[in-house]
C-alpha cells in the first residue's frame, strides 16, 4: 500500500518541480510605464529594441499627468525620470506614490534628482509630492555630478545579476542613501560630500518598493555607447524591470524588516500552479481512502 501511495505523489512533486521551472524565471512579462517630461517616447522605443521580455509604453509628463488608477490599470511597473525640472513633477509624485502604497514597483533613473526637494537651487527644484516619503535616497545637496562615474563595490543580488561594469561620463551619482534603504552598488568616486554615492538602491516601504538607479535611463538617446556611456547599462536595466515587475522579492530574509511578501524565486503563477497541483493530488488521496 506504501509503494502505491508513494507512486503518485512522487509523479506529482516531478510534476510540480517542471511547472515551477517552467513558471519561475528570472524576468515576468511586464506592461513598463516609461514616465517623463522629455525622451519619454524615445526611451520606451529603445528599450523595446534592446529589453527582451517586457513590453515599454511611453507616458509625457510635461502636460498631464496619469492618475495612480490609470498607472495601475495600465501598467505592472513604472520607470520615472526627467530631462530639466517640471512643474509638474509633485502632482506627478503623488500619483506615483500612490501606484506604489498599492503593491507597483517603480524605478527612478537621473534626473530624478534634481526635481527632488532637497536637490540644487540652480534647477529651481520642485519637489516630489509623496514620492519623497518612498524613494530609496536623497540628494547629496547637489545632485548629478556632470562628473565621470564609474561602478565601485557591489552586493551580490539580483539586481546586480550579470552586472560587471557600469560608466558615464557625467549624467549620472550625485545622491545619498537613507537609512531604510538597500544599497546593492556604489559608484567608484563619491559625492560632492565626500560620502558614499549609491548607484542602485531600493526601498521598501509597507508595499511599495521603489528603485533606484543612479545613471539617465535614456542615455542611448543622448549620447553613445562606450563612448559617453558604457558597461552592462541594459543588463541593469532589465535586471531592475524584472525585480519591480517581481515585486522586490529576494527571498525569506525580507520577512525581518519589511511587511513584504517573502517567497524565494517563485512567481505568482507558480505559486498558484504548485497550489493547484497540490491540491489535485490532496483530492486522489481522499478519493483512493474512500474507494477502499
Amino acid at each position: 500500500m506504501q509503494t502505491m501511495m508513494r507512486r503518485p505523489l512522487r509523479g506529482a512533486c516531478l510534476a510540480l518541480a517542471l511547472l515551477l521551472a517552467v513558471a519561475s524565471g528570472p524576468a515576468l512579462s511586464a506592461r513598463i510605464g516609461v514616465l517623463s517630461n522629455k525622451y519619454a517616447v524615445e526611451t520606451a522605443a529603445d528599450y523595446n529594441s534592446h529589453i527582451g521580455g517586457h513590453a515599454f509604453t511611453a507616458v509625457d509628463t510635461s502636460i498631464t499627468v496619469p492618475s495612480a488608477a490609470t498607472l495601475a490599470a495600465q501598467f505592472d511597473a513604472i520607470l520615472l525620470f526627467e530631462d530639466g525640472t517640471s512643474a509638474q513633477a509633485p502632482t506627478l509624485g503623488t500619483a506615483v506614490a500612490a501606484y506604489a502604497r498599492a503593491g507597483h514597483g517603480v524605478v527612478l533613473g537621473t534626473f530624478y534628482d534634481q526635481d527632488r526637494s532637497d536637490g540644487s537651487p540652480e534647477f529651481t527644484p520642485h519637489g516630489w509630492g509623496e514620492l519623497e516619503h518612498l524613494d530609496p535616497n536623497t540628494t547629496d545637496g547637489v545632485g548629478t555630478s556632470y562628473a565621470q562615474r564609474t561602478l565601485g563595490a557591489v552586493v551580490s543580488h539580483p539586481l546586480m545579476a550579470g552586472v560587471q561594469s557600469l560608466s558615464a561620463n557625467k549624467f549620472a551619482g550625485g545622491n545619498q542613501a537613507k537609512p531604510a534603504t538597500t544599497v546593492v552598488a556604489y559608484w567608484a568616486q563619491k559625492n560632492v560630500r565626500g560620502e558614499p554615492d549609491p548607484a542602485v538602491a531600493y526601498r521598501i516601504t509597507g508595499r511599495a518598493c521603489v528603485i533606484h538607479i543612479a545613471v539617465a535611463p535614456n542615455y542611448p538617446v543622448i549620447g553613445v555607447l562606450n563612448t559617453d556611456f558604457g558597461g552592462d547599462f541594459y543588463r541593469l536595466w532589465q535586471n531592475a524591470f524584472d525585480f519591480a515587475a517581481g515585486g522586490c522579492i529576494t527571498g525569506t530574509a525580507q520577512l525581518g524588516t519589511s511587511d513584504a511578501i517573502a517567497i524565494p524565486a517563485t512567481s505568482p503563477v507558480a505559486l498558484l500552479l504548485g497550489a493547484l497541483l497540490l491540491a489535485a493530488v490532496g483530492a486522489r488521496r481522499v478519493a483512493r481512502r474512500r474507494v477502499r
